[in-house]
Formats: structure tokens, C-alpha cells, sequence
């Protein structure tokens, strides 16, 4: 399968034997598959699991089909010889998903995508180029990117900007697209709060730099030091921008999170909505406040016409342009979700709730999750002792179980 073509390549040779194997394999790779699903109909050779493992590079679904049996014999030994390879794997430390069903069932047309796209995910964060603009923000040592870690653990690489070369890529660009742009952005119908439209002319700067940077150095996710250089270099902070590239798809974050940026390119690998980047501000029993100053996303903001929604305004401390506040919406189920590296591997935090309006209003972004299955505060002592660093992902939907199966592909912890 190739899941960014959505193209589907069934391989003529049938693999019954280590040269069949071997020409099966590749026949699918020079047809540019990145998931390889295994479909075993029958009992076959235990040997070959070990080849296949070996000389297939990544992740992979193996499919049971179902007995079928006429009269007192069994039919195939299906799920007896899939239950073989994936035991095979496992001691093998081979990555891999199980499937179980025949293709007129609803419910194995649902896991075998899932597992697809799980798998997929995987595959390509392995491949992953990760742009990193300057450091950390000050004193934000827990996110410390090491691009050995990322390579050895994701198989990720690291690319580091300069501040100076975002300011460089902001100023070569044709003032005739900055203006185009500025009518775009306009266009999207967030209402200006203390920000006039030629303050918009830095932000279509920032966003249109971005852009190019990522598509010229072939950059999977982005991570960005904004503060404290950038607002004082350029005047405004860069987060309307941001705004703009989340909203489209761009894994994009703030405060040099590195480990934020590939988590939401896995998110986006996995087919789930974009979301935002939040700090946990406070919380109770049952209940978690986010927020963060000003990364308010369409997919989860208050509409048009509520009681907060979204608005392009100043920042709340230093009172520069321009940044995305508003709450988000009231009874939406959500995913929090952190990916870090605690120097010996990667660990994967995800929880599920449903958002409720917040107790206050706070300039910024702004939301509160209630979360029924746990004590939050015996929640957030346990993220503590993990070594979570402070930032979450939130994300629309309940995605809880995908996000663990994909976190177990990746060799990570699930916390």
C-alpha cells in the first residue's frame, strides 16, 4: 500500500518460498509501497518469518483470514499461521499489527484500516526531517532536541536554522506576495482586535518564509524560537502565522519544541485533525485547563458568533502582534497527547476527555478538559516522575487506542 497516493499494488508473485519471498518483496518496494499487509490464507513455512522481518525495512500488517471449513476438517490454519509470524516478530523486535476477518466484515474493513495507517505512520516518521529554527526558549531545558536521540530512537533527522536565516528568508520575500497574501488572510473572516491590517504585513512575512524554508529543505515539521529575539527583531511574534500553517497541515510549533513538532507530525501521519500546543496551566479532580498565549486552532475554536471566538488580537504580555486568541468550544471530545525522549528511549503520554467551558476568561487560548477515568491530580504527579516535559498537543476526537498501537510500533514507553 501506498498510503500518500492512496494507490493499492497487489504483488503477482506468491511468496512460498525464500526466492519467492525475496522477489515478492521486491516487486513491492520498486512499486513504492510504504506498508507492506501480509496476507497469510493459510499455514506456511515458520522459516521464512525471520527472512521477512529481515528484508522487509519497517513495520508491517499481517491479515487472518477466516476458517471456512466443509465438513469435519479444518479449513486453512489462517490465524494459526499469522499467530506464528507475529510471535516470530515479536521476539525479533520486528514492528507489526494483526488483523483478523474476512473482507465482507465491517468490523476487519475498519482495523485493516487502521492498521494501514498506523503502519504507514510509522514508516514515514522514520523518515522524517525535522527543521529547527534557533534553540529551545530560555530555560526550557526539558526540551533539549539531541539528533542522535531523534535518529537513533525515531530515525528522525534534525535540521538547524539560524535565527538569521529565518530573518533572511522573511526579507526576500517579493513584497507583491506579502500584499497577496495580507487579502488571504483577511479572507479567513477573523475578526482584528487592537491590530491593524498593515500589521499584518510582518505575519504574511513569517508565514510565507516558513513555507518556504520547509518546502525548499524538504521539512516534514517545524520548530520554531520565537521568544525572546524574534518579537523584538521583527516587531511582532510570529503566532498568527503559525496559526495559519497548523490550520493547513503544517506540524508547526513554538518555544523551539522539537519533540512537540514530530508529535504533531505523527498526528498528522495518523489522519487526525491539527489541534494546538498548550501548557497546562492548572487543574482539579476531574479537570485540566490549557492554555497557551495565542495558537487558537479552527478545528477545535469557539464558531463565529459564540461567546470567545477566535480573533486576531495582541499578545497579553509584551502587547505585540499578532496572535489567534479565543476558548475552545464546549463538549468536543479530545485527545491530549506528548511525545519526549527521557534519554534512554521516547515515552508516549495520550488521554482522552471531553472539553467544557472554561471558569474564566483568559487572554490567549484557552480550554478545559474534563477527564472522568482518573484523579488528575495523582494524573499529573505520575507525568511528573515520567519526566513529561510541560507542553500538550490537544487534539479533536478520541484517538487514544491508535496513538498507543503506534507509539508500540515506534519502540516507545506508553505512559
Amino acid at each position: 500500500v501506498n498510503v500518500r497516493s492512496g494507490g493499492v499494488f497487489i504483488c503477482p508473485t506468491k511468496a512460498v518460498d525464500d526466492t519467492t519471498l525475496r522477489q515478492a518483496i521486491g516487486e513491492c518496494k520498486t512499486a513504492g509501497c510504504d506498508t507492506l499487509v501480509a496476507l497469510q490464507t493459510t499455514m506456511s513455512d515458520g522459516r521464512l518469518a525471520p527472512l521477512l522481518g529481515q528484508i522487509w525495512d519497517g513495520p508491517l500488517v499481517l491479515w487472518a483470514t477466516p476458517e471456512k471449513p466443509e465438513g469435519d476438517l479444518v479449513s486453512s490454519c489462517s490465524l494459526v499461521g499469522t499467530h506464528l509470524y507475529a510471535s516470530v516478530f515479536a521476539r525479533m523486535g520486528v514492528p507489526f499489527q494483526v488483523v483478523s476477518g474476512g473482507p465482507e466484515d465491517n468490523r476487519l474493513l475498519t482495523d485493516l484500516d487502521a492498521a494501514v495507517r498506523t503502519t504507514s505512520a510509522a514508516a514515514r516518521l522514520r523518515r522524517a526531517k525535522i527543521g529547527m529554527v534557533g534553540y529551545h526558549a530560555p530555560g526550557f531545558i526539558n526540551m533539549h532536541a539531541d539528533p542522535f536521540a531523534l535518529s537513533n530512537y525515531l530515525g528522525a533527522q534534525l535540521y538547524h536554522f539560524g535565527q538569521q536565516e529565518l530573518l533572511s528568508a522573511m526579507d526576500a520575500v517579493p513584497e507583491s506576495d506579502t500584499e497577496i497574501d495580507v487579502e488571504s488572510t483577511a479572507q479567513l473572516g477573523i475578526p482584528l482586535v487592537n491590530v491593524t491590517k498593515d500589521e499584518l504585513m510582518v505575519q504574511s512575512r513569517y508565514y510565507l518564509a516558513i513555507k518556504r524554508m520547509m518546502a525548499d529543505e524538504h521539512l516534514d515539521a517545524f520548530a520554531l524560537r520565537c521568544w525572546p529575539e524574534l518579537p523584538n527583531l521583527t516587531g511582532q511574534w510570529p503566532y498568527l502565522a503559525m496559526v495559519r500553517l497548523t490550520d493547513e497541515g503544517y506540524p508547526v510549533t513554538m518555544e523551539g519544541d522539537v519533540d512537540g513538532a514530530i508529535g504533531m507530525l505523527a498526528l498528522r501521519l495518523l489522519g487526525i485533525e491539527p489541534g494546538f500546543l498548550t501548557d497546562w496551566l492548572e487543574h482539579d479532580d476531574h479537570h485540566i485547563t490549557v492554555w497557551h498565549g495565542g495558537g487558537t486552532p479552527a478545528s477545535l475554536a469557539e464558531p463565529a458568533g459564540g461567546t470567545h471566538p477566535r480573533t486576531i488580537a495582541r499578545h497579553f504580555n509584551s502587547d505585540k502582534a499578532a496572535v489567534v486568541d479565543g476558548w475552545i468550544a464546549a463538549d468536543r471530545p479530545v485527545t491530549l497527547m506528548r511525545m519526549w525522549s527521557d534519554g534512554r528511549g521516547y515515552q508516549l503520554m495520550t488521554r482522552e476527555g471531553v472539553t467544557v467551558p472554561p471558569t474564566r476568561h483568559l487572554r490567549g487560548t484557552v480550554g478545559r478538559v474534563h477527564i472522568e477515568s482518573e484523579n488528575v491530580h495523582d494524573l499529573f504527579d505520575h507525568l511528573c516522575h515520567e519526566g513529561m516535559p510541560h507542553h500538550l498537543i490537544v487534539v479533536p476526537g478520541h484517538h487514544g487506542k491508535g496513538l498507543s498501537k503506534f507509539g508500540e510500533l515506534m519502540g516507545m514507553g506508553i505512559v
